[in-house]
């Protein structure tokens, strides 16, 4: 038989974790070299076994599997991280692909399924269950779109916006810009416009999340 993977997870359920090290287990490919039921212990241990690919929890108690893999991954750079959760939050995906995440699937996922994204995740893929890497599109395609915004927004009017933002009034904006109230109100009805926005107070939320995304 070729090479088996080494897989090793780190899942404090202990009733998961004894599935999935069966599921494993009962691969002939695969086999379960390690399992940890926290983040902290596997700092500590899986250094040692080496693992080829790390299934691991993102709600760990203490040490969370983000942080995990952020401390494993310069300990470990031959392996590749899969992330296992119950979770699809957006933060929670995009932590962990900072963190040097390899792959992102759900615990609801077939076993089947999951066999070819450990195998997918060792051959240098990046396995993404399907409701995640539609979430993932979503948000890069809103970033596009809100860098597109910013841009066509120009200096004086970012200028404007931001000070918006800070709660100033148009006599204060005219103030410190050096132009009159009515130059003011001309920035802010343009800025309306690009925004797509009919208040102060959309104007400034959208401005905020642009700035987030960007």
């Amino acid at each position: 038989m070729k090479h088996r993977i080494n897989v090793a997870m780190v899942e404090d359920n202990k009733r998961l974790r004894l599935s999935l090290e069966a599921l494993v287990n009962a691969t002939p490919d695969l086999r379960c070299v390690r399992t940890c039921g926290s983040g902290e212990e596997a700092v500590e241990c899986l250094p040692a076994v080496k693992p080829d690919v790390v299934l691991m929890d993102i709600r760990l108690p203490g040490m969370s599997g983000i942080e995990c893999v952020s401390v494993l991954r310069d300990a470990l750079p031959q392996a590749r991280f899969l992330m296992l959760t119950a979770y699809e939050e957006d933060s929670d995906v995009f932590q962990s692909i900072l963190a040097g995440a390899h792959g992102y699937v759900l615990k609801s996922m077939d076993p089947e399924r999951l066999v070819v994204a450990i195998r997918d995740a060792h051959a240098g893929e990046t396995p993404m269950a399907g409701s995640v890497a539609r979430r993932l599109m979503e948000h890069f395609r809103a970033a596009s779109s809100g860098s597109e915004t910013m841009a066509s927004l120009s200096s004086r009017e970012l200028e404007v916006l931001e000070l918006l933002a800070q709660e100033c009034m148009y006599k204060e904006i005219a103030d410190r810009l050096g132009v009159s109230f009515a130059t003011v109100r001309t920035h802010v009805e343009h800025i309306y416009q690009k925004l797509h926005v009919r208040s102060r107070s959309q104007a400034v939320s959208r401005f905020r999340e642009l700035k987030i995304g960007r």
